[in-house]
């Protein structure tokens, strides 16, 4: 019997792994990426919570199941138009190739939140107001982290929730990852430049994963990083550079002011452009997040709505590279399941409408 092919849009973590899965499953792989180089977000970050493990570490042991097995990567392309014809699906891309799979998965990740909307904390207006994923190139680059006039801060803000849990930017889900990413890079901060103040204004500590609690428990003992319950409401910038913060401590029940010499903006997760595109392309749902949505929330969490396209990682929604990796891997499974025949998806349920704990309208 002829095998089966799989076409895997997104070369992040998750379309590395779910690849390097299937193949060793005995399909025909093709893995689909937009820019030269697979790896996603991931290529972008120096070390990662809770156990400050260089990312290229994690990219590295991704890269090794892609190198073994016999999956056909195409780089630097973009979908020009997917259709379903009888029970396979044609996919033709910008370069003029056409490919042909018997099932799609679908793995386009997230975007970062665009810090310029938040206008009131002077992201592209002030010059020393940053963002998180400006900070992370920082570490990359071994640079020192300084002002833009070349002096070493003594004071850094940081600001959680940015773009996130924000009606006012159409935003009300949590992203999962930004507070244990402002606990990691106040930390890196501190091991650099041990004087620098450090303080963290925070909506709430959202702790998800192993070890999390144990990262903002060390953070403040061993560091002295300090940590402000209450949201920035607006950020200036005075004559000398430095960036003037008003924030409400909601423990201490009074309005602080505050000056810092760098304020890092914290920004979130928001669907991916090559989520939206393909999804306008395939007719794919979209959940009240705009992320896709999925069969159902329970049970069928890697099964799209179009029969034989299944989903990976964080274009369903916020995920932490631990579980976007493993999200991976089962849809690998659900991929290989329907592919075999043997369609776990199609057991029955009670109901396979999507709940959501509000309205949607």
């Amino acid at each position: 019997m002829a095998k089966k092919n799989v076409i895997v849009i997104g070369g992040g973590i998750a379309g590395m792994e779910s690849a390097s899965y299937l193949s060793a499953m005995g399909f025909n792989v093709t893995l689909l990426e937009k820019s030269n180089e697979l790896g996603g977000h991931l290529l972008n970050w120096e070390r990662l919570f809770p156990t400050m493990r260089y990312g290229k570490q994690v990219i590295d042991f991704l890269a090794k199941g892609i190198d073994f097995e016999q999956i056909n990567k195409v780089l630097n392309v973009e979908i020009k138009s997917i259709e379903k014809k009888n029970t396979q699906f044609c996919v033709e891309l910008s370069n003029g190739k056409t490919f042909f799979g018997d099932s799609i998965l679908i793995t386009t990740g997230y975007d970062l939140f665009d810090a310029h909307r938040k206008e009131e904390y002077g992201y592209g207006i002030y010059n020393n107001v940053i963002t998180s994923a400006d900070l992370e190139k920082i570490f990359m680059s071994g640079n020192p982290i300084t002002t833009t006039d070349g002096k070493t801060p003594k004071r850094i803000g940081i600001v959680h929730c940015v773009g996130s849990r924000d009606e006012k930017v159409g935003h009300v889900y949590c992203s999962k990852v930004c507070c244990v990413t402002g606990v990691k890079q106040a930390i890196e901060i501190k091991e650099k430049m041990p004087e620098t103040e450090v303080f963290n204004f925070y909506m709430d500590m959202r702790m998800y994963g192993m070890h999390f609690e144990a990262l903002y428990k060390k953070a403040q003992e061993k560091y002295g990083i300090q940590f402000i319950r209450g949201r920035l409401s607006e950020a200036a910038e005075n004559i000398d550079g430095t960036i003037v913060l008003k924030v409400e401590d909601t423990l201490a029940g009074r309005p602080l002011k505050m000056n810092v010499d760098i304020l890092v903006l914290l920004v979130g997760f928001v669907p991916s452009k090559g989520s939206k595109e393909v999804g306008k392309l395939m007719g794919l749902n979209i959940g009240i997040n705009g992320f896709y949505k999925t069969k159902d929330q329970h049970t069928l969490t890697n099964v799209s709505n179009i029969d034989g396209v299944f989903f990976a990682g964080s274009c369903t929604g916020p995920k932490t590279i631990t579980n976007t990796i493993t999200d991976a891997r089962a849809a690998a499974s659900s991929v290989a399941s329907y592919l075999l025949g043997f369609d776990l998806h199609k057991r029955d349920i009670e109901n396979h409408e999507e709940f959501w704990l509000y309205d949607s309208k």
